[in-house]
């Protein structure tokens, strides 16, 4: 299938999925008699953006040839899109508006400078880098004392959302589960906007969806997400429960890797949990039976 047409595919099945999310009374319309779709009809969200009903429908099933931005501006306006669902309704429409005869898209090999891994491994906090399909591509000691160790699973599922799905103690780990899960699933949404032919995105969509049910019902949403930042609740073994505050920065490349950083506010009693985890991960690395006594943790 031409590329073209994966991004017109995409931009409808995003159209379907915000439109079944929204009711009649959302968008001030009397919800009638009973209906037979959830959500919206297309005839009404053609309606609230001044479209005929078949200019819509045809962009829903990805034939609707190139949206102007107008057009694009009203649908946006009639779907009560946020701010990032509208960069990425513009940008699915932009690329299906590229010419079949556009340049091919270049997928070079994701490399980590090795001035980053010599950064990785100097930083005094869990750090790793991600790549656009959110691979493990490099980490630090304190982040395989965090995450674990990325070294012991099959390159392949040497990934966050593999992970996050396929391994049956992430729950018990993430106590904020489903809202880790949205975050990921909307961040690979993202990556995958931005390629949707990707082998690597197709085989781990593919993968995923066979396997797991919460991913087939999550990845229907059509969520997307360009979070940077955030905070995220570990429950670890042997150091309890720590909130780390958590921020990306971009790489070299186009599309590159990201830098994950996970950081705790100084003096707290995250912080110092986690120099309870450097202490537990030193004592491993110098194979010594030598206790290291940590220091008292305060009460949250």
């Amino acid at each position: 299938m031409a590329t073209d047409h994966l991004y017109a595919r995409e931009l409808g099945d995003f159209l379907r999925a915000r439109r079944s999310r929204l009711r009649p009374q959302d968008v001030g319309l009397e919800p009638g008699g009973r209906r037979k779709v959830t959500g919206l009809r297309r005839d009404e969200i053609a309606l609230l953006a001044g479209l005929s009903t078949d200019y819509y429908q045809r962009l829903e099933q990805g034939r609707g040839g190139r949206p102007s931005d107008d057009a694009l501006y009203a649908i946006a306006s009639a779907l009560d899109l946020d701010d990032e669902e509208r960069r990425h309704l513009f940008g699915l429409a932009r690329a299906a508006r590229r010419p079949t005869a556009s340049a091919p898209v270049r997928r070079g090999p994701e490399r980590v400078p090795d001035s980053t891994r010599r950064l990785l491994h100097v930083m005094a906090t869990p750090a790793l880098v991600l790549g656009r399909h959110l691979d493990v591509l490099a980490w630090n000691p304190l982040a395989e004392a965090l995450l674990g160790d990325p070294a012991t699973v099959p390159p392949a599922e040497r990934n966050m959302v593999v992970q996050l799905f396929r391994d049956p103690e992430a729950r018990l780990r993430c106590p904020d589960w489903e809202s880790l899960a949205l975050d990921y699933i909307g961040m690979l949404r993202a990556a995958v906007a931005e390629d949707p032919g990707h082998p690597r995105a197709t085989a781990l969509i593919g993968e995923l969806s066979i396997h797991s049910s919460d991913f087939r019902s999550l990845w229907a949403r059509h969520d997307v997400r360009e979070n940077v930042h955030g905070t995220k609740l570990f429950r670890h073994p042997e150091a309890g429960e720590i909130t780390l505050d958590w921020d990306s920065y971009p790489l070299p490349g186009n599309p590159g890797p990201v830098l994950l950083v996970y950081t705790a506010e100084p003096g707290s009693a995250d912080a110092e949990r986690l120099q309870l985890l450097a202490s537990l991960r030193a004592t491993r690395d110098h194979g010594t039976d030598a206790v290291i006594e940590p220091p008292p943790l305060r009460r949250r």
